[in-house]
């Protein structure tokens, strides 16, 4: 019972707000002296250097790079003013736009926090200007923000990718029907919200100074620079030309040419990139290698053997299993980071997984898609802090957590359609 004593140790430590690389490693350590002694920690060095040495995880700071990058060359605050003109006239059409520019920022730049708040300070202020219900409006933005979790190129599909042993490719290509669908039903209900209570979302008062045919053409010139990056990088990797390491490096100059292109580019704003980059790196690799000790002493105390019988042993096998897993999941990211799952949590249920004959693809995707709501969901949804940090104060915290809610709820029923019609999406359950 030790390994499932330490890892309810570290969870109770996470929510006192001990950092979590340190936290991990810490009760790693206390609990595999208790166990084996300092012994055990000899393989140590051995786990990092194949951390280390993992070509599939060089992607995540070359995509974060990447965002960075396109993050400071006022990219979303472009995409915006131009998508807002061209479907303010409908009533939730500046929605609607945000919902848009959100899917091309996930699929360009996937950082969550860049986009939020990018749409946040942009689009925000214009919604609430044109009377739009806070809860719609702010919503609206923290679910098109954290688009960037299942839309390809996602960082957290890179790190399942490498957790689950599959190709980065082909979780980006599972994922594109998904992602799809969530956008689609992100409008639907901003449609269907206006059609049945208008004054939630009043349309744009028509600008006269500016012709129907100008305003496609702002549009088209905002959109189709973003979406050339877009088909450079995952065309390569869908086509086969290149590996998804090697299109995060073809992005990263994509996205300085991006820059020039905008106007934007300094060695000065390159240099502030790569230290934002460094930082964000660093914090990822930090909690990995604290995770890396924690299995491996869970491992060894006999934790995932136990955990695993206990699994196996649930009524109704598989689906018994993918019910539970979910919900655990679901649970946690109310309180944790979707990379502490990934690190921890994944590679505990991975194992049950296969001896269950799940098809390991479609288990990536359901996590990948359970993650994005821990974005969400209060109380601890990094989207709420980000949107919240950057709202005009009659924006209540409130305000925030009741708009997205339904937003919550279409995450939810996207992940019900996969585990029951996986074939939608081009995928199956079993092996």
């Amino acid at each position: 019972m030790i390994g499932m004593i330490m890892f309810l140790v570290a969870l109770f430590m996470l929510m006192l707000g001990f950092p979590v690389a340190f936290t991990f490693g810490g009760v790693a350590l206390f609990f595999g002296v208790f166990a084996e002694g300092m012994d055990l920690f000899a393989f140590m060095p051995y786990r990092i250097m194949s951390v280390m040495n993992n070509t599939v995880l060089m992607a995540v700071p070359l995509f974060i790079f990447m965002g960075v990058i396109l993050q400071r060359t006022r990219l979303a605050e472009q995409l915006l003013t131009s998508m807002g003109r061209l479907f303010g006239g409908l009533p939730g059409g500046l929605a609607i736009s945000t919902i848009l520019v959100g899917a091309l920022l996930a699929a360009s730049t996937g950082v969550v926090g860049a986009s939020v708040v990018a749409m946040g300070l942009i689009s925000l202020p214009v919604m609430l200007a044109h009377k739009y219900d806070k809860r719609l409006a702010t919503g609206t933005i923290c679910a098109a923000g954290t688009l960037g979790q299942i839309v390809p190129p996602s960082i957290i599909l890179i790190i399942l990718g490498d957790v689950l042993g599959l190709p980065v490719g082909d979780l980006f290509k599972a994922a594109v029907g998904p992602g799809m669908v969530l956008i689609g039903l992100y409008i639907a209900y901003i449609l269907l919200v206006t059609r049945l209570k208008p004054e939630t979302a009043p349309a744009m008062p028509k600008d006269d100074s500016i012709s129907r045919k100008k305003e496609i053409t702002n549009a088209l010139l905002a959109i189709i620079p973003p979406l050339a990056l877009i088909v450079v990088v995952l065309g390569s990797i869908f086509t086969g030309i290149a590996t998804p390491t090697e299109s995060s490096a073809l992005g990263g100059v994509g996205a300085i040419i991006l820059a020039i292109i905008y106007r934007q580019f300094s060695f000065q704003m390159v240099w502030d990139a790569s230290k934002d980059t460094v930082k964000v790196t660093a914090m990822v690799f930090a909690i990995l290698i604290g995770a890396t000790a924690f299995s491996m002493v869970f491992s060894y105390t006999g934790g995932d053997y136990l955990l695993e019988d206990w699994m196996l042993a649930l009524p109704g096998e598989k689906w018994g299993f993918i019910i539970l897993a979910m919900l655990v999941i679901m649970i946690l990211g109310f309180f944790i980071d979707f990379v502490e799952i990934s690190f921890i949590i994944v590679p505990i249920l991975a194992p049950v997984a296969e001896a269950l004959g799940i098809n390991m693809l479609w288990f990536a995707i359901l996590i990948a898609m359970n993650l994005q709501t821990s974005f969400l969901t209060p109380p601890f949804g990094f989207s709420l802090f980000y949107l919240k940090g950057v709202a005009p104060p009659q924006v209540r915290t409130v305000d925030i957590y009741k708009g997205v809610l339904p937003f919550i709820f279409l995450q939810v029923l996207v992940l019900a359609m996969i585990v029951v019609f996986p074939e939608w999406f081009g995928m199956s359950s079993s092996y």
